[in-house]
């Protein structure tokens, strides 16, 4: 079938690309067509989704049958996809847990009994929620919108596991938190994305929280793979969260994946049951850390995606010191 990947030519849209072509379409992507290029085969279709003429002028008359938009990031681009895209028979849209009005720190149960953000800012959260119901008004049955959480995968420009990767492969002493013991989960961005075009292909309809199950595991147990992975020495130094925030340590940013206690406990408490009914899978944690810091030796550091909400991730060398140097050697665990 004639499937448009809104996006596609880095991570999760590359994702989908690859996703899509295993499984025969015809494919095409739709992007300003400044961050790389998709596969041959794929016809690679340019332009700004924020102009309403910019995707029909693309499309010059390929009628795409599926959809799945990994890159609506503002409310002209949710409405320009709506008008140019309402006759397909199915619509995989990539939401975010963030367009619950509740999240963070949840928890969150099943989908339809939890609010949606339905304010008119161009917050990240609300912009999500805006493009759920003006797309999925537009398309009716058949449209999906899949609120993920955490992605992690080759291919991440993000650079929250890579850091962590990264950092422990260099060895010594690393300061993490201490609280390793909260909960975290995450879904794989190949797993996510061949499960989205299978759904676009059924035309399934509705809400999914689309990431990890409850109880995947904590951030203690993925730094650890992360250690085993890379063959590292690394020796973890738990600083305290009081002295972490005293010492101007953002969480999530500086120190990516941990977050303040009275957010973590209920931020990865997320119902998850239609998306495990639908089949979205779940593959070891193992397997996607390894196959990320695999691909992280062969690629190195990706660039950067300059957005207002996503920060460059990971700890200064000098705040990093600073913090070692106030830790007794007898705290190294």
């Amino acid at each position: 079938m004639r499937l448009l990947v809104l996006g596609g030519t880095h991570f999760l849209g590359r994702h989908v690309v690859t996703a899509a072509l295993d499984r025969g379409h015809d494919v095409a992507t739709f992007t300003r067509g400044v961050s790389g290029d998709p596969p041959d085969g794929v016809r690679a279709l340019h332009g700004d989704r924020d102009d309403p003429a910019a995707l029909p002028a693309a499309l010059d008359g390929w009628a795409p049958e599926l959809v799945v938009d990994t890159s609506c990031q503002t409310r002209a681009a949710a409405e320009n996809a709506a008008a140019a895209l309402s006759e397909v028979r199915g619509y995989a849209f990539v939401s975010s847990l963030n367009a619950y009005a509740n999240w963070p720190p949840g928890p969150l149960g099943p989908e339809d009994a939890e609010p949606t953000w339905s304010t008119d800012d161009d917050e990240y959260g609300p912009v999500k929620a805006f493009a759920e119901r003006t797309i999925g008004a537009a398309v009716g049955d058949g449209f999906l919108t899949a609120r993920a959480g955490l992605i992690i995968g080759p291919h991440d420009p993000i650079h929250r596991l890579g850091w962590w990767l990264d950092r422990i492969s260099r060895g010594g002493r690393v300061v993490v938190p201490d609280a390793l013991d909260q909960p975290i989960a995450a879904v794989d961005a190949r797993d996510l994305a061949a499960w989205l075009v299978g759904a676009a292909e059924r035309g399934l309809s509705g809400a999914v929280n689309a990431t990890g199950p409850v109880g995947m595991t904590t951030l203690g147990g993925l730094l650890d793979l992360c250690r085993e992975v890379t063959g590292s020495d690394a020796e973890w130094v738990p600083v305290p969260e009081e002295e972490l925030l005293s010492a101007g340590v953002e969480p999530w940013v500086h120190l990516p994946l941990w977050l303040p206690a009275d957010v973590a406990r209920t931020a990865w408490d997320v119902d998850t049951t239609r998306a495990r009914e639908l089949g979205l899978p779940s593959r070891p944690l193992a397997e996607s850390v390894a196959d990320t810091w695999a691909w992280l030796r062969v690629n190195g550091r990706p660039p950067m995606q300059k957005l207002a909400h996503r920060p460059e991730p990971g700890l200064p060398a000098e705040l990093e010191a600073k913090l070692l140097g106030r830790i007794a050697d007898d705290q190294v665990t």
